[in-house]
């Protein structure tokens, strides 16, 4: 399952389309604290995180996976593309950082590395 942790409804919709067309399962979740309080009942194979939302950022949700020992893949998502903010994203673990709008074939190229790697440490 891909997990889609955006506070904009019609991204959340469209990325869910989007993944279902590409025979992936996913869930999405309208806030990172919505998300971080789902992985007590399941857990995502990996996460489109989006990096700007309110309450909890993108940042916010990586650091406290981080903090809990939870290692699932995570593809940052943006607006705002910015090479600092790239850097940092990729530096605190993020496997991709792509900048809004997505592009179907490079994203579903991303999650398919992801889960190659993740299975491959498993």
């Amino acid at each position: 399952m891909i997990a889609i942790v955006d506070d904009e409804e019609t991204v959340r919709r469209a990325l869910a389309r989007m993944l279902n067309a590409s025979q992936f399962e996913s869930e999405v979740f309208a806030s990172g604290k919505e998300f971080l309080d789902s992985l007590t009942s399941r857990r995502p194979d990996c996460v489109l995180l989006d990096y700007q939302m309110p309450g909890l950022t993108g940042r916010d949700v990586q650091r406290r996976l981080a903090l809990a020992g939870i290692d699932i893949p995570i593809i940052v998502v943006t607006a705002h593309d910015q090479p600092a903010l790239r850097e940092q994203c990729l530096a605190d673990g993020a496997v991709a950082y792509l900048a809004k709008p997505l592009q179907r074939e490079r994203l579903v190229g991303l999650i398919n590395e992801a889960l190659r790697a993740r299975a491959a440490n498993d």
